[in-house]
């Protein structure tokens, strides 16, 4: 398995990275918050630090396929050959408020900028005629002058965020890879997300080994109890705030907390943020998260996923410090979790 983390940075983003390759992580991710998630990456890139690149996730649906197959070809030119395009969704109120712009059907969306980017990567690598007409996005005029030409690298690999069983069956049809978002479960996992991937599989007549699995995992760690406090309560407000949201709540519902979605929501909707983490009980910390001390936290993360994915990404909502870091590292270089090369 390979393991990433988040690469925060945007001033300072190369060093960052040149950092993160230090302490032993494979590669760095970044997603679409208050800053932009390409620019990071191509900071990063210029580091040459030997990580993996990707956004996890970039919002597909306000942007344009051939804007996306721009910055990813370019990306994965920079990168050497080490970026991967991760896009998602989002959720409506999202899409149409924040960004002013069109989410339904979110999962023909989805799966038609696949098939857009797809359709410009070819003509680009080649050199086959542009003639992709769809129902979301038509692009049928590629001069000279504005084709780059092949990647030497290859186009890049397109992973997609899902969680509910339409979309994460059509990502298992179409796309190179599955991100799997950082609010779940491994009851979850076991009863709706991987039904609905081998489902898609089937669908398709593709197999597990053309399918990258990233999960995202949320880390709760500490060496101390002063450090693991500062992460419970980072951690806390987190869930709170993912809770809060109604397309989470068949997470919740899986272990009969989707009442609590309900109450979340309601105090999110008053703007009582604090008051969230404080229903986020220990039950719900140690089953949404993967918590304790560095040893512990490698051994549940080989426990959760070892046979699942490709890679982890962990997530950490607070301030952890490089040392604490590099523990969770060699706690899972010592756990014998064997990394690969897929």
């Amino acid at each position: 398995m390979r393991y990433d983390t988040q690469l925060l940075e945007m001033v300072g983003a190369g060093d960052r990275a040149r950092r993160l390759a230090e302490i032993g992580l494979d590669g760095a991710f970044t997603f679409e918050g208050p800053h932009d998630p390409f620019v990071p990456l191509a900071l990063a890139a210029g580091s040459g630090a030997p990580l993996d690149l990707y956004t996890n996730v970039a919002i597909a649906l306000p942007r344009n396929p051939l804007q996306l197959a721009h910055q990813a070809n370019d990306l994965q030119l920079v990168t050497g050959g080490r970026f991967l395009l991760g896009l998602g969704s989002q959720v409506r109120p999202q899409i149409e408020r924040r960004y002013g712009a069109a989410f339904h059907p979110p999962v023909a969306r989805m799966r038609e900028m696949v098939a857009a980017l797809r359709a410009i990567f070819s003509c680009w690598e080649h050199g086959t005629r542009l003639d992709f007409q769809g129902d979301y996005w038509s692009h049928t005029y590629m001069p000279p002058l504005f084709n780059p030409g092949p990647n030497p690298h290859g186009p890049p690999p397109i992973l997609l965020g899902a969680l509910g069983p339409r979309m994460t069956e059509m990502v298992a049809e179409v796309a190179d890879g599955l991100l799997v978002m950082p609010f779940h479960t491994p009851r979850f996992l076991s009863e709706r997300t991987l039904p609905a991937v081998a489902a898609g599989l089937a669908r398709a007549g593709r197999s597990a080994a053309d399918l990258r699995i990233v999960c995202e995992a949320i880390i709760c760690t500490g060496r101390t109890e002063e450090e693991l406090a500062v992460a419970e309560a980072g951690v806390r407000y987190l869930l709170g705030f993912y809770g809060s949201t109604p397309a989470y709540r068949p997470v919740l519902e899986v272990h009969g907390w989707g009442d609590l979605q309900g109450e979340l929501n309601l105090l999110s909707k008053q703007g009582r943020w604090d008051e969230m983490a404080g229903l986020i009980d220990d039950e719900l910390l140690h089953t949404l998260a993967v918590h304790g001390d560095p040893a512990s936290v490698a051994g549940q993360l080989a426990d959760r996923y070892g046979a699942i994915a490709d890679r982890v990404a962990f997530y950490f909502p607070y301030a952890v410090a490089d040392d604490l870091l590099a523990a969770v590292v060699g706690a899972l270089d010592r756990e014998g979790g064997a990394r690969h090369t897929t």
